[in-house]
Protein backbone atom coordinates (compact mmCIF):
# COMPACT_ATOMS: atom_id res chain seq x y z
CA UNK A 1 0.00 0.00 0.00
CA UNK A 2 1.51 3.34 -0.51
CA UNK A 3 2.68 5.65 2.44
CA UNK A 4 0.92 8.77 1.94
CA UNK A 5 3.49 10.95 4.26
CA UNK A 6 7.49 11.64 4.44
CA UNK A 7 9.40 12.37 6.25
CA UNK A 8 11.87 15.28 5.82
CA UNK A 9 14.34 18.08 7.38
CA UNK A 10 15.15 21.29 6.24
CA UNK A 11 18.59 22.60 5.66
CA UNK A 12 16.92 25.81 7.25
CA UNK A 13 16.82 25.73 10.87
CA UNK A 14 17.13 22.46 10.88
CA UNK A 15 13.72 21.32 11.42
CA UNK A 16 11.93 18.56 10.75
CA UNK A 17 8.41 18.57 8.32
CA UNK A 18 5.51 15.97 7.08
CA UNK A 19 4.72 16.11 3.99
CA UNK A 20 1.45 14.98 2.36
CA UNK A 21 1.28 13.37 -1.04
CA UNK A 22 -2.33 13.47 -1.21
CA UNK A 23 -2.64 16.78 0.00
CA UNK A 24 0.44 18.04 -1.12
CA UNK A 25 0.37 20.13 2.41
CA UNK A 26 3.77 20.86 4.58
CA UNK A 27 3.56 20.53 8.36
CA UNK A 28 6.22 21.46 10.82
CA UNK A 29 6.81 18.34 13.72
CA UNK A 30 8.24 21.83 16.00
CA UNK A 31 11.44 19.79 16.64
CA UNK A 32 14.96 19.44 15.82
CA UNK A 33 15.70 16.27 17.38
CA UNK A 34 15.31 13.05 14.66
CA UNK A 35 14.26 10.38 17.42
CA UNK A 36 11.41 12.79 18.50
CA UNK A 37 10.62 13.35 14.97
CA UNK A 38 10.40 9.93 14.11
CA UNK A 39 7.94 9.68 16.95
CA UNK A 40 5.72 12.09 15.95
CA UNK A 41 5.86 10.56 12.42
CA UNK A 42 5.37 7.11 13.12
CA UNK A 43 2.09 8.08 14.64
CA UNK A 44 0.56 9.94 12.07
CA UNK A 45 1.13 6.94 9.66
CA UNK A 46 -0.51 4.54 12.12
CA UNK A 47 -3.48 7.15 12.47
CA UNK A 48 -3.96 7.16 8.81
CA UNK A 49 -3.02 3.45 7.73
CA UNK A 50 -5.97 2.09 10.76
CA UNK A 51 -8.79 3.13 8.19
CA UNK A 52 -7.18 2.29 5.24
CA UNK A 53 -6.59 -1.04 7.20
CA UNK A 54 -9.86 -1.42 7.86
CA UNK A 55 -11.22 -0.27 4.21
CA UNK A 56 -8.31 -3.51 2.58
CA UNK A 57 -10.51 -5.79 5.03
CA UNK A 58 -14.16 -4.87 4.19
CA UNK A 59 -12.83 -5.21 0.32
CA UNK A 60 -11.83 -8.65 1.38
CA UNK A 61 -14.99 -9.35 2.38
CA UNK A 62 -17.01 -8.16 -0.02
CA UNK A 63 -14.86 -9.30 -2.94
CA UNK A 64 -15.62 -12.98 -1.87
CA UNK A 65 -19.30 -12.03 -2.29
CA UNK A 66 -18.47 -9.71 -5.54
CA UNK A 67 -15.23 -9.96 -7.35
CA UNK A 68 -16.11 -6.54 -9.30
CA UNK A 69 -16.82 -4.71 -6.59
CA UNK A 70 -13.81 -3.16 -6.35
CA UNK A 71 -13.12 -1.84 -9.93
CA UNK A 72 -16.88 -0.75 -10.56
CA UNK A 73 -16.45 2.66 -11.24
CA UNK A 74 -19.36 5.12 -11.69
CA UNK A 75 -19.07 5.36 -15.10
CA UNK A 76 -20.00 1.70 -15.22
CA UNK A 77 -23.13 2.81 -12.98
CA UNK A 78 -24.14 5.31 -15.71
CA UNK A 79 -23.73 3.08 -18.71
CA UNK A 80 -25.99 0.33 -16.95
CA UNK A 81 -28.55 2.89 -15.96
CA UNK A 82 -29.03 4.19 -19.84
CA UNK A 83 -29.39 -0.04 -20.81
CA UNK A 84 -32.43 -0.18 -18.78
CA UNK A 85 -34.37 3.16 -20.58
CA UNK A 86 -36.19 3.67 -23.67
CA UNK A 87 -36.85 5.90 -26.73
CA UNK A 88 -36.69 9.39 -25.46
CA UNK A 89 -36.05 8.55 -21.46
CA UNK A 90 -32.85 6.95 -22.87
CA UNK A 91 -31.59 9.74 -25.05
CA UNK A 92 -32.32 11.84 -22.28
CA UNK A 93 -29.90 10.00 -19.83
CA UNK A 94 -27.49 9.57 -22.48
CA UNK A 95 -26.88 13.59 -22.46
CA UNK A 96 -27.27 13.70 -18.93
CA UNK A 97 -24.11 11.53 -18.09
CA UNK A 98 -22.23 13.34 -20.84
CA UNK A 99 -22.09 16.33 -18.20
CA UNK A 100 -18.52 17.67 -17.54
CA UNK A 101 -19.67 17.84 -14.11
CA UNK A 102 -19.53 14.18 -13.43
CA UNK A 103 -15.45 14.28 -14.64
CA UNK A 104 -15.00 14.30 -11.05
CA UNK A 105 -15.94 10.75 -10.19
CA UNK A 106 -16.74 9.13 -13.95
CA UNK A 107 -13.93 6.30 -12.73
CA UNK A 108 -13.63 6.99 -9.41
CA UNK A 109 -14.25 3.12 -7.93
CA UNK A 110 -17.76 2.96 -6.14
CA UNK A 111 -15.69 1.51 -2.71
CA UNK A 112 -13.49 4.83 -2.83
CA UNK A 113 -16.01 7.22 -3.14
CA UNK A 114 -16.37 9.77 -0.21
CA UNK A 115 -19.02 12.35 0.39
CA UNK A 116 -16.86 15.24 -0.35
CA UNK A 117 -16.34 13.49 -4.21
CA UNK A 118 -19.96 14.38 -4.50
CA UNK A 119 -20.29 17.63 -2.92
CA UNK A 120 -17.84 18.75 -5.55
CA UNK A 121 -19.65 17.23 -8.26
CA UNK A 122 -22.70 19.41 -6.97
CA UNK A 123 -21.12 22.24 -6.25
CA UNK A 124 -19.87 22.07 -10.72
CA UNK A 125 -22.70 21.51 -11.59
CA UNK A 126 -25.92 22.59 -12.20
CA UNK A 127 -30.03 21.54 -10.62
CA UNK A 128 -30.39 18.86 -13.63
CA UNK A 129 -26.40 17.55 -11.70
CA UNK A 130 -28.01 16.98 -8.73
CA UNK A 131 -31.39 15.51 -9.79
CA UNK A 132 -29.09 12.74 -11.99
CA UNK A 133 -26.74 12.04 -9.28
CA UNK A 134 -29.70 11.44 -6.90
CA UNK A 135 -30.27 9.23 -9.50
CA UNK A 136 -27.48 7.14 -10.40
CA UNK A 137 -26.99 7.14 -6.46
CA UNK A 138 -29.96 5.31 -5.70
CA UNK A 139 -29.69 2.89 -8.40
CA UNK A 140 -25.89 2.18 -7.27
CA UNK A 141 -27.33 1.15 -3.90
CA UNK A 142 -30.47 -0.92 -5.25
CA UNK A 143 -28.18 -2.79 -7.18
CA UNK A 144 -26.17 -3.82 -4.11
CA UNK A 145 -22.95 -2.39 -5.66
CA UNK A 146 -22.96 0.08 -2.96
CA UNK A 147 -22.49 -1.71 0.40
CA UNK A 148 -23.94 2.03 2.01
CA UNK A 149 -24.84 5.19 0.62
CA UNK A 150 -22.29 7.86 -0.20
CA UNK A 151 -24.30 10.93 1.16
CA UNK A 152 -26.23 10.45 3.49
CA UNK A 153 -30.31 11.37 2.21
CA UNK A 154 -30.43 14.90 4.34
CA UNK A 155 -27.32 15.80 3.54
CA UNK A 156 -28.01 16.25 -0.01
CA UNK A 157 -28.39 20.16 -1.26
CA UNK A 158 -31.97 20.83 -2.43
CA UNK A 159 -33.15 20.78 -5.39
CA UNK A 160 -33.89 24.13 -6.38
CA UNK A 161 -35.64 24.26 -10.25
CA UNK A 162 -36.09 27.65 -12.16
CA UNK A 163 -39.58 29.31 -11.51
CA UNK A 164 -41.61 28.35 -14.59
CA UNK A 165 -44.81 29.39 -15.94
CA UNK A 166 -47.60 29.09 -18.44
CA UNK A 167 -47.49 31.16 -21.26
CA UNK A 168 -50.34 33.46 -22.00
CA UNK A 169 -53.15 34.01 -24.14
CA UNK A 170 -51.51 37.16 -25.60
CA UNK A 171 -47.78 35.92 -25.95
CA UNK A 172 -49.73 32.81 -28.08
CA UNK A 173 -51.61 35.18 -30.03
CA UNK A 174 -48.33 37.14 -31.01
CA UNK A 175 -45.74 34.43 -31.33
CA UNK A 176 -48.80 32.79 -33.90
CA UNK A 177 -49.19 35.94 -35.80
CA UNK A 178 -45.76 36.16 -36.17
CA UNK A 179 -45.19 32.84 -37.60
CA UNK A 180 -45.07 32.36 -41.29
CA UNK A 181 -44.49 28.87 -41.86
CA UNK A 182 -48.14 27.17 -41.91
CA UNK A 183 -46.86 23.85 -40.01
CA UNK A 184 -45.22 25.25 -37.39
CA UNK A 185 -48.50 27.41 -36.80
CA UNK A 186 -50.65 24.95 -36.53
CA UNK A 187 -48.05 23.59 -33.93
CA UNK A 188 -48.16 26.21 -31.79
CA UNK A 189 -52.28 26.41 -32.21
CA UNK A 190 -52.63 22.99 -31.15
CA UNK A 191 -50.25 23.26 -28.39
CA UNK A 192 -52.78 26.05 -27.23
CA UNK A 193 -55.28 23.84 -27.43
CA UNK A 194 -54.08 20.39 -26.40
CA UNK A 195 -51.47 21.12 -23.77
CA UNK A 196 -49.73 17.99 -24.96
CA UNK A 197 -45.74 18.05 -24.94
CA UNK A 198 -43.87 18.97 -27.96
CA UNK A 199 -42.70 15.74 -29.06
CA UNK A 200 -46.24 14.02 -28.34
CA UNK A 201 -47.41 16.32 -30.32
CA UNK A 202 -44.59 16.53 -33.31
CA UNK A 203 -45.32 12.65 -33.08
CA UNK A 204 -49.23 12.94 -33.50
CA UNK A 205 -51.14 10.97 -36.60
CA UNK A 206 -54.01 11.38 -38.26
CA UNK A 207 -55.24 7.82 -36.25
CA UNK A 208 -54.78 9.35 -33.31
CA UNK A 209 -57.98 12.13 -34.01
CA UNK A 210 -61.61 10.51 -33.44
CA UNK A 211 -64.02 12.72 -35.81
CA UNK A 212 -67.24 10.54 -34.98
CA UNK A 213 -66.47 11.51 -31.01
CA UNK A 214 -64.39 14.16 -31.29
CA UNK A 215 -61.80 12.84 -29.47
CA UNK A 216 -57.80 13.05 -29.85
CA UNK A 217 -56.02 10.10 -27.78
CA UNK A 218 -52.39 9.49 -27.93
CA UNK A 219 -50.20 6.98 -25.91
CA UNK A 220 -47.15 9.41 -24.09
CA UNK A 221 -43.60 9.18 -25.06
CA UNK A 222 -42.19 9.91 -21.48
CA UNK A 223 -44.63 7.43 -19.43
CA UNK A 224 -46.56 5.44 -21.81
CA UNK A 225 -49.50 6.97 -20.44
CA UNK A 226 -52.98 7.09 -22.64
CA UNK A 227 -54.22 10.69 -22.93
CA UNK A 228 -57.48 11.42 -23.73
CA UNK A 229 -59.46 14.97 -24.71
CA UNK A 230 -62.55 15.94 -26.63
CA UNK A 231 -62.18 18.75 -28.58
CA UNK A 232 -64.40 21.68 -29.82
CA UNK A 233 -64.99 23.25 -32.83
CA UNK A 234 -61.81 25.22 -32.34
CA UNK A 235 -59.59 22.56 -32.31
CA UNK A 236 -61.44 21.10 -35.30
CA UNK A 237 -61.10 24.02 -37.46
CA UNK A 238 -56.70 23.04 -36.63
CA UNK A 239 -57.64 20.03 -37.11
CA UNK A 240 -58.96 20.03 -40.59
CA UNK A 241 -56.46 22.32 -42.18
CA UNK A 242 -53.73 18.96 -41.17
CA UNK A 243 -53.26 16.04 -43.23
CA UNK A 244 -55.97 13.64 -43.53
CA UNK A 245 -53.69 10.40 -42.63
CA UNK A 246 -50.23 9.68 -41.58
CA UNK A 247 -48.38 12.42 -39.42
CA UNK A 248 -50.26 15.23 -38.63
CA UNK A 249 -47.28 17.59 -38.92
CA UNK A 250 -44.71 15.50 -41.34
CA UNK A 251 -41.45 18.02 -40.81
CA UNK A 252 -41.24 18.68 -37.40
CA UNK A 253 -41.92 15.44 -36.36
CA UNK A 254 -37.86 14.50 -37.97
CA UNK A 255 -36.89 17.87 -36.10
CA UNK A 256 -34.60 16.82 -32.85
CA UNK A 257 -36.61 17.96 -29.90
CA UNK A 258 -33.83 20.80 -28.92
CA UNK A 259 -34.05 22.21 -32.35
CA UNK A 260 -37.83 22.81 -32.19
CA UNK A 261 -37.16 24.36 -28.70
CA UNK A 262 -34.30 26.50 -30.06
CA UNK A 263 -36.84 27.33 -32.82
CA UNK A 264 -39.71 28.58 -30.35
CA UNK A 265 -37.12 30.56 -28.30
CA UNK A 266 -36.47 32.57 -31.32
CA UNK A 267 -39.47 33.27 -31.69
CA UNK A 268 -39.59 34.60 -28.40
CA UNK A 269 -36.68 36.40 -28.58
CA UNK A 270 -38.10 38.62 -31.24
CA UNK A 271 -41.47 39.16 -29.64
CA UNK A 272 -39.10 39.93 -26.31
CA UNK A 273 -41.32 37.06 -24.54
CA UNK A 274 -39.03 36.13 -21.72
CA UNK A 275 -38.53 32.80 -19.16
CA UNK A 276 -41.53 30.81 -22.04
CA UNK A 277 -40.81 27.40 -23.69
CA UNK A 278 -42.58 24.83 -25.51
CA UNK A 279 -43.56 23.24 -22.34
CA UNK A 280 -44.64 26.56 -21.23
CA UNK A 281 -48.25 25.57 -23.04
CA UNK A 282 -48.47 22.46 -20.53
CA UNK A 283 -48.39 25.25 -17.71
CA UNK A 284 -50.73 27.04 -19.31
CA UNK A 285 -53.23 24.35 -20.15
CA UNK A 286 -53.01 23.03 -16.60
CA UNK A 287 -53.85 26.33 -14.95
CA UNK A 288 -56.38 27.43 -17.84
CA UNK A 289 -58.38 24.58 -16.86
CA UNK A 290 -57.91 25.17 -13.09
CA UNK A 291 -58.88 28.44 -13.54
CA UNK A 292 -62.10 27.70 -15.34
CA UNK A 293 -63.04 24.93 -12.42
CA UNK A 294 -62.06 21.69 -14.72
CA UNK A 295 -62.05 18.62 -12.36
CA UNK A 296 -59.19 17.49 -11.60
CA UNK A 297 -59.88 14.15 -12.95
CA UNK A 298 -60.50 15.38 -16.47
CA UNK A 299 -57.65 17.44 -15.82
CA UNK A 300 -55.49 14.26 -14.91
CA UNK A 301 -56.49 11.96 -18.14
CA UNK A 302 -56.00 15.57 -20.48
CA UNK A 303 -52.75 15.50 -19.68
CA UNK A 304 -51.60 12.24 -19.40
CA UNK A 305 -50.46 12.08 -16.01
CA UNK A 306 -49.62 9.34 -13.54
CA UNK A 307 -50.97 11.00 -10.37
CA UNK A 308 -52.86 14.39 -9.63
CA UNK A 309 -49.47 15.41 -7.57
CA UNK A 310 -48.38 15.93 -10.93
CA UNK A 311 -51.29 17.79 -12.45
CA UNK A 312 -51.50 19.87 -9.33
CA UNK A 313 -48.05 21.10 -9.63
CA UNK A 314 -48.07 22.04 -13.30
CA UNK A 315 -51.75 24.43 -12.19
CA UNK A 316 -50.40 25.89 -9.15
CA UNK A 317 -49.97 29.21 -10.01
CA UNK A 318 -53.37 29.59 -11.52
CA UNK A 319 -55.46 32.40 -10.14
CA UNK A 320 -58.67 31.10 -9.23
CA UNK A 321 -61.51 33.45 -8.69
CA UNK A 322 -64.19 31.35 -6.27
CA UNK A 323 -67.96 32.39 -6.11
CA UNK A 324 -68.94 32.46 -2.51
CA UNK A 325 -70.53 28.83 -0.73
CA UNK A 326 -73.95 30.74 -1.15
CA UNK A 327 -73.77 31.80 -5.05
CA UNK A 328 -72.44 28.63 -5.90
CA UNK A 329 -75.20 26.34 -4.25
CA UNK A 330 -77.31 29.12 -6.20
CA UNK A 331 -75.80 27.90 -9.65
CA UNK A 332 -75.88 24.17 -9.02
CA UNK A 333 -79.43 25.00 -8.21
CA UNK A 334 -79.80 26.25 -11.20
CA UNK A 335 -78.18 23.90 -13.47
CA UNK A 336 -80.32 20.93 -11.40
CA UNK A 337 -83.17 23.26 -12.01
CA UNK A 338 -82.33 23.27 -16.30
CA UNK A 339 -81.98 19.95 -16.55
CA UNK A 340 -85.29 18.44 -14.82
CA UNK A 341 -87.05 21.03 -17.54
CA UNK A 342 -85.10 19.25 -19.75
CA UNK A 343 -86.16 16.00 -18.69
CA UNK A 344 -89.99 17.06 -18.71
CA UNK A 345 -89.90 18.78 -21.98
CA UNK A 346 -88.37 15.49 -23.61
CA UNK A 347 -91.04 13.48 -21.70
CA UNK A 348 -93.81 15.43 -23.00
CA UNK A 349 -92.32 16.35 -26.41
CA UNK A 350 -92.13 12.20 -26.66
Amino acid sequence: MRQRYRLYKRKNGGRYYIHDDVTGKQESLGTNDRATAARLFHSRKEAEQQPAVNLQIARAYLAASDPQIAIRDWQFVMDELVKLKKDQTQHRWQTAIKDKAFDGIRHLPLLETRPEHFLRVLEAGKVSTNVYLRRIHNFALDMTWLPWPVLAKKRWPAVEFKEKRGITLAEHLAIVAREQNPERKAFYKLAWHLGASQSDLAFLEAENVDWDNHVISYKRMKTDTVAIMRFDEDMAEILRDLPGSGPLFPYLRTVRAGDRATEFRQRCTGLKIKDVTLHSYRYAWAERAKAAGYPERYAQVNLGHNSKAMTRAYSRKAEVEMPSLSEYERQQKAIIGNHETESVTQSVAA
